[in-house]
């Protein structure tokens, strides 16, 4: 435990390194880990579902597949489902209430399959984002996807979709940009060259309808307003290594959470630049934090330690 933070509650995700993790939309106290053996360069990967109690963190189900996880998310419509994105170029679909095997698979993608995220306004279709350079729509009751989006000249890190629009949505990649599409046309109707590195994560502002925050192999954050694409509003220093996450509070349009190879978790206040907390109890790489849409002041991480962390910051306490 780290004796300069907060006390918080531990998992093992015992052989495997956890990549990404969610919380359930519906559920306060239950988690989905997405976890790869062997640090996702060769082997298996498992899907962690978790019951996140006051006195600890039981498994509720585990999935094993034949290749690394590397991204999850929660259906908006259905409070038991969630997809998967697989190294093997895969996107998985699962019912928690079923012991074995997904319910759909999909495998469109000729490389590894980066994240995968649910449209939270019209709640019937997710994207994916690949390594080959492409980023897919789908509709989970739908055998093939609905729409495949060319524009990036390298690996796609991820494509989140608009809280404000059910037709908008981001897409960063290793070759530095930031774009953005409507999925009524087949190319990106912006681009913006955000980093002096790969882009490796993007999330919007839930209170600010044209702003997202980027993180990238340059070891900084950038807040973009998309109206005004020529400078970044702000630009967020102290991560020592890559940023491999940012994430948005979905209660304050201040503050954002970061991931690094540096093995920390920081929060930001981004209307500041202020570096408010650093979570510093990971011994390896933290991939994945998520808030708690719930429980205001609960944020989860996972790394490369094989553990997955639930606290309170004190900057939230």
């Amino acid at each position: 435990m780290n004796p300069l933070g907060p006390p918080f509650l531990k998992y093992r995700t015992a052989g495997y390194q956890g990549y990404a993790l969610q919380w359930n939309p519906f559920f306060e106290h239950k988690l989905a880990v997405a976890s790869s053996s062997n640090f996702g360069l060769v082997g298996n990967g498992r899907l962690h579902i978790l019951n996140v109690g006051p006195n600890g963190i039981e498994a509720e189900r585990m999935y094993d597949t034949q290749d690394g996880l590397f991204d999850v998310c929660w259906s908006e419509v259905n409070e038991n489902q969630l997809v998967t994105a697989s190294g093997d170029g895969s996107i998985k679909l699962w019912d928690t209430t079923l012991s074995d095997f997904p319910i759909q698979n999909w495998h469109e993608h000729q490389r590894e399959v980066f994240s995968v995220n649910w449209n939270l306004v019209t709640k019937d279709s997710f994207l994916s984002a690949s390594w080959d350079n492409t980023i897919k729509l789908w509709n989970q009751n739908n055998p093939r996807s609905l729409q495949t989006f060319s524009g990036h000249s390298h690996c796609v890190y991820s494509a989140m979709w608009s809280p404000h629009s059910p037709n908008m949505f981001a897409s960063c990649s290793g070759d530095h940009t930031l774009k953005l599409w409507d999925t009524n046309s087949p190319m990106p109707v912006q681009t913006i060259l955000a980093h002096s590195n790969e882009v490796l994560s993007l999330d919007w502002n839930k209170y600010q309808n044209h702003q997202v925050v980027t993180g990238s192999v340059d070891h900084t954050i950038k807040v973009w307003d998309l109206r005004r694409p020529d400078r970044e509003l702000n630009c967020l220093r102290g991560h020592e290594y890559a940023v491999r996450k940012v994430k948005c509070s979905p209660h304050s349009g201040a503050l954002v959470a970061s991931t690094s190879y540096d093995m920390t978790m920081r929060i930001w206040d981004i209307t500041t630049s202020d570096l408010i907390e650093i979570h510093d109890a990971h011994t390896e790489f933290v991939l994945g934090v998520d808030f708690n849409l719930y429980r205001e002041r609960e944020i989860a991480t996972c790394a490369w330690d094989e553990s997955v962390h639930v606290f309170t910051p004190r900057c939230l306490m």
